[in-house]
């Protein structure tokens, strides 16, 4: 293993792979050496990529198209890639999705379902399918949440509902897959410029650059965390643009 590729000879599998965070932390972690699986519910997208990590950096990929709230899918993602490589070593459950700000009586049951299905029922998913495999090469386990997933946030209650799932989930199944000799670091963004609407408005729209994060710094922390070996890990990762806690 060399020290400009860190990820040599490992095996990721990014969720949500194919815009934002989920695409920048694919190239991230190629270019430190690891192969890909890729997968996201837009298989065009997903090739698109999966061409330029070969190109840029010779990686081998393999394209899961999956739809993360339907389990069978999740299922034959995670079993696409250990056919493809013959290995599992490190998961980023990143697939996600936001929602405009609604009062709990204004929310439908459509809406609900929808943010809980994906957010919620995905990365457990997620987490079920990979763990057997991460057993068996003492691999990293590595959850996307949001810094909504630590303070209250009284504009978007459902979608923080969702980010304090997953933090209550990882943090509680890090001490049970400790002794599989599993890693697990939840990563807590704040505002990203990944096209998502905040409030109903395109976050880009509403801050300049240089104002709030870019996907690749997302990407950094989590290629950091990907690099974690045993014993010790580093549980979880705080990720805010400066100044966003004087904005409390």
């Amino acid at each position: 293993m060399s020290t400009d590729q860190p990820l040599e000879g490992r095996v990721a599998l990014v969720t949500g792979a194919s815009s934002g965070i989920g695409y920048a932390t694919a190239r991230r972690l190629a270019a430190d050496g690891a192969d890909l699986a890729l997968a996201a519910r837009s298989e065009e997208k997903l090739d698109a990529l999966a061409a330029r990590l070969e190109d840029d950096h010779d990686a081998r990929t393999v394209v899961a198209p999956t739809n993360i709230r339907e389990e069978d899918e999740v299922e034959a993602m995670v079993e696409a890639t250990v056919e493809r490589f013959g290995r599992l070593d490190i998961v980023v459950s990143n697939a996600g999705v936001g929602a405009p700000g609604s009062r709990p009586d204004d929310t439908s049951t459509e809406e609900y379902r929808w943010l809980m299905e994906t957010n919620v029922d995905g990365t457990f998913f997620t987490a079920r399918a990979a763990i057997p495999h991460l057993r068996e090469t003492g691999g990293n386990l590595i959850f996307m949440s949001s810094i909504a997933g630590q303070y209250p946030r009284p504009a978007t209650p459902l979608y923080a509902a969702t980010k304090w799932w997953i933090r209550g989930y990882a943090l509680s199944i890090e001490g049970m897959v400790a002794e599989d000799d599993i890693g697990v670091t939840v990563v807590y963004p704040a505002e990203v410029r990944t096209g998502i609407e905040v409030l109903g408005d395109p976050v880009d729209d509403q801050f300049e650059t240089g104002e709030i994060s870019e996907p690749e710094e997302v990407a950094d922390a989590v290629a950091f965390a990907a690099r974690q070996e045993g014993p010790s890990t580093v549980a979880e990762m705080d990720l805010y643009y400066r100044g966003k806690l004087g904005q409390f």
